[in-house]
């Protein structure tokens, strides 16, 4: 794995934790009662965004490590999910 595949996969799992974190312990306006003018009720009171940032970043950055560590040990290699050879396929 070269550098710049390492920083595109932690670049996914970054997004993709942010988005399952950013909905955890949200309070909408509307549930809280001050509902400012020109706002949906749905949208958030208080975000509480560099804390859901630092927990996505610990999250991704764990599953970025063990996921690397996988790939670097050789313990999956591409020979163990090319699914084309293992049923059967064959390549030129």
């Amino acid at each position: 794995m070269n550098w710049f595949s390492a920083l595109v996969l932690l670049a996914v799992y970054w997004f993709m934790t942010l988005f399952i974190v950013l909905p955890l312990r949200m309070t909408t306006q509307a549930e809280a009662g001050e509902v400012v003018k020109g706002t949906h009720g749905s949208a958030p009171d208080n975000p509480q965004l560099k804390k859901k940032f630092i927990l996505t970043s610990i999250i991704s950055g764990t599953l970025w490590v063990i996921t690397v560590a996988i790939i670097i040990s050789g313990v999956i290699t591409m020979e163990d999910i090319d699914l084309y050879t293992l049923f059967g396929g064959e390549l030129d």
